[in-house]
């Protein structure tokens, strides 16, 4: 293995508009800790063992045009219930992805306010 693929994410980006409301969306209604703020334009938050930071567009980012998260979970069902007990829309019902050898995989898929697609994912085993 080489030594670039050995490394581990640390943190992932992400585009908003209103940076207010997606602080509000990502701690109250995905439920994500938040770590901190650094006004006016970076929230920090925990997803497991890498962090999220909210942000602002910069040079030619877009809000809303962002890479799909997906938050690894145990129980889609349970977390997609409690989720939209929050607020949250989904868009489909968890479903089969794929049948892999040692599990299968299972998503379900929502928005952020500013309409980027966010996934819950699954292992069953």
């Amino acid at each position: 293995m080489s030594e670039a693929t050995a490394l581990p994410l640390g943190q992932v980006s992400h585009a908003v508009s209103d940076l207010d409301r997606a602080v509000k969306f990502f701690r109250d209604e995905v439920g994500l800790p938040l770590l901190f703020q650094a006004p006016p334009n970076l929230a920090f938050f925990m997803m497991g063992s890498v962090r999220l930071m909210v942000t602002k567009p910069e040079g030619l980012s877009n809000a809303g045009a962002n890479s799909t998260l997906y938050f690894k979970v145990t129980d889609i069902e349970a977390v997609r219930t409690a989720m939209q007990a929050r607020g949250i829309t989904f868009e489909d019902e968890p479903h089969l992805i794929a049948k892999m050898p040692d599990h299968e995989l299972w998503m379900t898929f929502f928005r952020d306010p500013d309409g980027s697609l966010l996934g819950l994912m699954e292992e069953k085993r």
